[in-house]
């Protein structure tokens, strides 16, 4: 049996120290729960089987709560399996500043939109930011920079990512 797209990504964020675990969307509150830390917020969960309505993520933060929170909570528009990357979009509703100005960085996925590799994914940004003219942030682990020696996380953005892979919604 080969491995799926999931299992690449799991693996991947594995070897990178990224925690990612599945979810169902039935289970999807109590599964992101333990990653949220401190003051939390994000953006709706668009064209991801889960919603934040029930969770203490304060959604559309305001400049001062962005600034003020911990954790942030995005959707992404896919991940790249064997890279163990995210596609954070950018969006009206800030997206891409909530996942770049926390400390701690909490990425939603569908399952259906884990892709296996770069070909599959340059696919995806094909259909997803060309006609649109979007942009967005592929996001591989958490923020680090060397530039000055020592390995340092977090220097330009979170020092720490978290994935849910939300498993698709029973039809």
């Amino acid at each position: 049996m080969s491995a799926t797209p999931t299992d690449s990504l799991v693996s991947t964020l594995g070897t990178l120290d990224v925690p990612c675990e599945q979810t169902t969307p039935e289970a999807f509150e109590e599964a992101l729960s333990p990653h949220l830390r401190g003051r939390s917020v994000g953006v709706e969960l668009d064209g991801i089987d889960a919603s934040l309505t029930r969770t203490d993520v304060e959604v559309d933060p305001t400049p001062a709560a962005l600034k003020a929170a911990t954790t942030g909570v995005t959707p992404a528009s896919f991940a790249i399996g064997d890279y163990g990357s995210v596609v954070v979009p950018e969006s009206p509703a800030g997206s891409d500043l909530v996942s770049l100005f926390v400390d701690r960085h909490v990425a939603i996925v569908n399952e259906r939109d884990v892709v296996p590799d770069m070909e599959a994914a340059f696919d995806r940004f094909g259909e997803a930011f060309r006609e649109r003219t979007q942009s967005g942030i592929i996001a591989t682990g958490p923020s680090a920079t060397a530039d000055m020696g020592e390995l340092v996380r977090g220097a330009h953005g979170p020092s720490e990512v978290h994935v849910l892979v939300v498993e698709a919604a029973d039809e």
